[in-house]
């Protein structure tokens, strides 16, 4: 069934929600784990399940995003693989961007029409997780579905934030609503298995993974013309519509939503875990990403615990402790950090470059400075004696350089921050 599939991948929206990060760039081309960006999930989940079509839609912020997927996915002349950049475009019958997900979809219809397939799997670029997509396309076809939304089960916290749904024993999809407010989140719990109950997961989440059958999708998109969102109006209008059969696939592994700083600070530093959930060392389950050629990391007598350490980083710092380091990082002497995500450069500065120039045209992070639970972004520039220090307890706040949000400071891309600043909280 594989080789009848399609996958669209969902580029997002403006991600307000992970600012500064998606400032200079879309979510899905948000670097993640050190060397690899959002947008490298979906793709390689679909590799690894033999789905070897893809189509991603972008729309804001898509030149790195284009950039990354045109240097990193290439498919030889004997195969008929291919992952190509659906753009937003204005034409004769459309003069609007992308409206909405589904928008999305029905707009690239047309560019569909000049392939071959049966199955259109609908992904989101900006979620954390490894599926066998063949898995879901054997469940699809087994229950005879029009339609199957792939569901995980969550706590009464995370329901409001997803479209939640009621599945019958058969594991058909009875009612659906996005996002239910606290006050009716109630009367949505569903009969699971008492691994997730004990857990206090009462309820169906949906993943943002649709699997349609061609002729239902094409026809809901061009019927319902106004529906602009799959979580909003198709989903809901399929599961309610009599001669549309809906099917839940129950996923059970680890999943995350890269919806915003706190969460994607998370994702990361679970990482550096002993054994994470989000599993980056197996044979089968590749991770794939840019080539880049880089040489092996070196360390200066720096003390490492729970690290996740990129290429290419030269590091003379004191500590680093549950921290994800990206490619090309520089870090300083008598440097900590901890509970942080430091990006990486895009290119190296040449040694007479690192002795001629000042502090804030350094690369990296400089000599004895202390961080903690920040992230700092590519290219930026981090003086000698800097404290950068996020905390709780700080309020929402923003310059040219930085930003604080959720508690999380942020050195934004190519932010300068000069010797001897304290940021957040000082130093301990």
């Amino acid at each position: 069934m594989t080789e009848k599939t399609v996958a669209l991948i969902l580029g997002g929206g403006v991600g307000s929600r992970l600012y500064p990060l998606t400032a200079q760039r879309s979510k899905p081309a948000v670097p993640i784990a050190g060397k690899y960006r959002l947008i490298d999930i979906p793709i390689s989940n679909c590799l690894n399940s033999g789905i070897k079509r893809m189509y991603v839609m972008t729309m804001f912020n898509s030149a790195s995003l284009n950039k990354h997927i045109k240097n990193t996915y290439h498919f030889d002349m004997f195969s008929n693989g291919f992952v190509d950049i659906m753009a937003a475009e204005q034409t004769p019958e459309s003069r609007d961007w992308f409206q909405g997900t589904a928008d999305a979809v029905r707009k690239t219809l047309t560019q569909l029409k000049k392939i071959d397939y049966d199955y259109v799997l609908v992904l989101s670029g900006d979620q954390l997780y490894n599926m066998d997509f063949e898995s879901i396309l054997k469940n699809h076809k087994e229950q005879n579905a029009d339609l199957t939304v792939a569901t995980i089960p969550v706590v009464e916290k995370d329901a409001t934030s997803f479209g939640i749904m009621k599945v019958n024993k058969e594991g058909f999809i009875e009612n659906f609503i996005e996002k239910p407010n606290s006050d009716e989140v109630g009367n949505w719990k569903s009969d699971l298995p008492s691994k997730y109950t004990d857990k206090k997961k009462h309820y169906l989440a949906s993943m943002g993974i649709y699997l349609f059958n061609k002729d239902l999708m094409n026809q809901l998109l061009t019927e319902e013309k106004d529906a602009n969102d799959f979580g909003k109006e198709i989903i809901p209008y399929a599961v309610g519509h009599d001669n549309i059969t809906v099917a839940s696939y129950p996923y059970d592994g680890y999943w995350a939503d890269i919806g915003t700083i706190a969460s994607f600070m998370d994702a990361n530093l679970n990482l550096t875990g002993f054994l994470p959930e989000f599993h980056l060392y197996g044979n089968k389950e590749k991770l794939y990403t840019h080539a880049r050629m880089l040489a092996p990391s070196k360390f200066f007598g720096t003390r490492v615990t729970h690290g996740l350490i990129s290429d290419g980083c030269i590091c003379h710092g004191e500590e680093l402790s549950r921290c994800v380091v990206g490619i090309r990082s520089r870090i300083g002497q008598d440097t900590i950090i901890r509970d942080s995500i430091v990006m990486g450069n895009d290119y190296y500065q040449t040694v007479e470059d690192l002795n001629q120039l000042p502090d804030n045209q350094l690369l990296g992070i400089g000599n004895n400075c202390f961080i903690q639970n920040a992230i700092i972004d590519k290219n930026a520039k981090v003086g000698h004696d800097v404290t950068i220090i996020g905390d709780a307890s700080l309020e929402d706040a923003e310059t040219d350089n930085y930003c604080i949000r959720e508690g999380i400071v942020i050195v934004k891309k190519a932010g300068i921050i000069e010797r001897g600043a304290t940021i957040g909280l000082p130093r301990p």
